[in-house]
């Protein structure tokens, strides 16, 4: 499992012209699951997100999203395991849809399990979706749980 975790000020996706989820200051999490993927990978990447201290307090990078009391927006990214066979991506890492949507779900309910459910957003799982965000810092951060 693999996230890239991005520092916004707000962050919205939507699906044609209906916005399927927005927030304000916190994290846009790109969440790319592999076919190797199980319930201990979701686990440890969700309390992983949760902990992260990208915000600085009395001192630098002190602060996680909870601490702050900011918004997490999470968007199933399969492309995060793509790689190139010559000029062509190949996405044969990742997990079958049907599978990776349980897995993606069981992420989204460790997030609401371990902070605010009202606190995080999703986009639309194996729909083509329109991300806007404005990055805070810029601050990217890549997580993979093995």
């Amino acid at each position: 499992m693999k996230v890239v975790i991005q520092r916004v000020l707000n962050g919205s996706v939507h699906v044609g012209q209906e916005c399927v989820g927005a927030i304000g200051p916190g994290l846009v999490v790109l969440l790319g699951i592999s076919r190797n993927d199980t319930l201990e990978d979701v686990q440890k990447l969700a309390r992983k997100v949760l902990s992260v201290r990208l915000w600085s307090g009395e001192k630098r990078w002190s602060l996680n999203v909870t601490q702050k009391d900011f918004e997490v927006l999470v968007i199933s990214q399969f492309t995060l395991y793509g790689v190139l066979k010559g000029n062509r991506p190949d996405f044969h890492m990742a997990m079958q849809p049907e599978q990776a949507q349980d897995l993606y779900l069981q992420f989204v309910e460790e997030l609401k399990k371990n902070y605010f459910p009202n606190k995080i957003q999703t986009g639309a799982f194996g729909q083509y979706m329109n991300i806007h965000m404005t990055n805070d810092g810029p601050v990217t951060i890549e997580l993979q749980s093995n």
